[in-house]
C-alpha cells in the first residue's frame, strides 16, 4: 500500500500521544506495519512520519479553510463554513490539534516553522475574509489572531474538561463575533 494509506493512523496516533511519547512499537501497532515496513515507507523515520501528516494537514487546510475563505461570498457565511468544517476536523471538539502538539517537547525544534507558517496562513485567510468585508487591515488581522485562539484554546479548554461544549459554543458564537462592528 502507498504510504499515503497510514496518514489518518499516524495522525490519530501523534494526536493521542504526541511527538515524544510516540513509540516505534504504537507506531507499528497504529499502522500494521512492522519496522522494517515503517522504515520503507518512511526512511526518515518518526521526522518524516510527521512530515507525512503536516504535508496532509496543508493539504487540508488550503482545501477545506483557505480556498473557501478566498471565494467571494457571505463573510458571515464563509466564517461559519469554516468553523463547521472545524468541527468536523476536531470531531466536535473531542480531537486535539496536532499542531499545538508539535509546538511541545523535542518536536518544538524540528516543526516550529512549518506550524507557525499553518497557523500564519490561517489568520491570514481569516483576515482576508474580514478586510474584503470592509473591516481596517489592523483589526481584521486582530480579529483572525483572536478567532484562532479562541478556537485552540476552546480545544485545550474541552481536552482538560473532557467536555466539548466550550468548543461547540466558540465555533457557533465566532462567526457573528468576527463580523461584528466596532
Amino acid at each position: 500500500m502507498p504510504k499515503e494509506t497510514y496518514i489518518p493512523s499516524l495522525l490519530c496516533l501523534f494526536r493521542q500521544h504526541g511527538y515524544d511519547g510516540a513509540t516505534l512499537a504504537k507506531i507499528s501497532a497504529a499502522t500494521g506495519l512492522g519496522k522494517a515496513s515503517l522504515y520503507h515507507h518512511f526512511p526518515g523515520g518518526k521526522d518524516e512520519m510527521v512530515e507525512a501528516v503536516l504535508d496532509y494537514l496543508e493539504r487540508w487546510m488550503d482545501q477545506n479553510i483557505v480556498q473557501k475563505l478566498k471565494t467571494p461570498g457571505d463573510p458571515l457565511a464563509q466564517l461559519q463554513q469554516m468553523c463547521d468544517r472545524l468541527s468536523e476536523v476536531y470531531d466536535g471538539g473531542k480531537q486535539p490539534c496536532l499542531s499545538a502538539i508539535l509546538l511541545l517537547g523535542s518536536a518544538r525544534d524540528v516543526f516550529h516553522n512549518r506550524v507557525q507558517a499553518l497557523y500564519q496562513i490561517w489568520i491570514d485567510a481569516i483576515a482576508n475574509v474580514l478586510t474584503a468585508a470592509g473591516m481596517n487591515k489592523s483589526l481584521a488581522h486582530q480579529r483572525g489572531e483572536n478567532a484562532v485562539i479562541a478556537i485552540q484554546g476552546a480545544l485545550i479548554l474541552s481536552q482538560a474538561l473532557n467536555n466539548s461544549a466550550p468548543f461547540q459554543r466558540v465555533m457557533q458564537q465566532l462567526p457573528k463575533e468576527l463580523c461584528r462592528n466596532g
